[in-house]
Order: C-alpha cells, then sequence, then structure tokens
C-alpha cells in the first residue's frame, strides 16, 4: 500500500510540453528552473509548474491622438511582433507581461510620436510620414529598451495608422497642397 501511495505520488511529476511552451518550475515561492523541452517530461512533484509561451505574438495598438514634433495633433498606431526569451525574467519581474508590453508599448509610441514632425518640411529632416524604416527602427530600439526588465524581445515594430487628427486633417491637406503648388 505504501509503495503504491508512493508511485501515485511520483505519477503527479509527469507533464507534457507542446513546441515553444516552457513551464517556469517553482519549489516553495523559490524560482528552481525553466523546462523548455517539448513532448513528455517529469519534475519533481512538489513543483509548481507556470506555462509561458515562447511564441510570436501580434500586439496590434489602438490608434491613439498625440501631439507630433510641432504640436500638431495626430492619429497613430503601430503592430508590434514580440515573444518571451527570459521566462523567469517575464513570471517573476513583472506582474503580467502580456499587458506590461500592452501598455509600455503605447508608452513608447506617444514618446516617439512627439520625437519627430508628422510630415518634414526641410530636406534630410526625419518625419513620421516620409521616414517609415528609420521611424520604426527607433520605436523598436525603444520598446526593446522597455521590455528588457520582463524578458520579453521585439521581433518587429511597424506604424499600422498615421493621420492627422480630423479637427485638423482639412486644414493641414490645404496646407500641402499650397506647398505643392509652390514646389
Amino acid at each position: 500500500m505504501l509503495v503504491a501511495a508512493f508511485w501515485l505520488f511520483l505519477w503527479f511529476g509527469f507533464f507534457t510540453l507542446q513546441p515553444n511552451l516552457a513551464a517556469v518550475l517553482i519549489l516553495f515561492g523559490k524560482y528552481t528552473g525553466t523546462a523548455k523541452t517539448s513532448g513528455f517530461c517529469w519534475a519533481n512533484p512538489l513543483l509548481l509548474k507556470k506555462r509561458v509561451s515562447l511564441r510570436a505574438h501580434n500586439l496590434n495598438g489602438q490608434t491613439i491622438k498625440v501631439n507630433d514634433h510641432r504640436g500638431n495633433p495626430i492619429e497613430i498606431a503601430a503592430v508590434v511582433v514580440w515573444r518571451v526569451s527570459n521566462t523567469a525574467q517575464a513570471v517573476f519581474d513583472v506582474e503580467d507581461f502580456a499587458s506590461y508590453v500592452a501598455i509600455q508599448s503605447e508608452s513608447a509610441l506617444r514618446h516617439m510620436a512627439s520625437a519627430y514632425p508628422y510630415d518634414t518640411t526641410h530636406d534630410g529632416e526625419l518625419s513620421l510620414r516620409g521616414s517609415m524604416d528609420e521611424v520604426s527602427l527607433a520605436l523598436q530600439r525603444e520598446l526593446q529598451d522597455r521590455f528588457a526588465k520582463a524578458g520579453v524581445v521585439i521581433d518587429e515594430a511597424r506604424l499600422s495608422h498615421l493621420a492627422y487628427a480630423p479637427e485638423i486633417a482639412g486644414a493641414m491637406l490645404q496646407r500641402q497642397q499650397a506647398e505643392a503648388v509652390i514646389a
């Protein structure tokens, strides 16, 4: 009977992991490691096994209204492709890494949008509309700096929406048409 109870206890140590999933192993509140090998696994039955996806995630940010470098109100949104690289940091260093990514993405987008003008007026000046590759790289760098503490890496970050805010869109269109006539 005692042997059967012991085997039953050991049986609860078996678990499976799908490809690109990991299990953070915690023993009485202490981090003991991460299991990343997919398939049928065994660990001490007393370990708490928290599953974390290592797959790429898409964050399609909402359109937000912010002022550009010149103070013009614009609407901007971004798409961010991210994944967890350090499971221990993702689980222990932030409360909820998925919501952390969403909040920090919006904050970084607001900061980045205020650093560039919507449109350029001088040759060689970077702008949100005319320098998409440079702006995307700047956004990706800023996001990576913010996400490092959460064990998250950025695979790609791109602007998905960029427009003047509706209240000034007509005036800015007239200005662009006048500049085109002058040019």
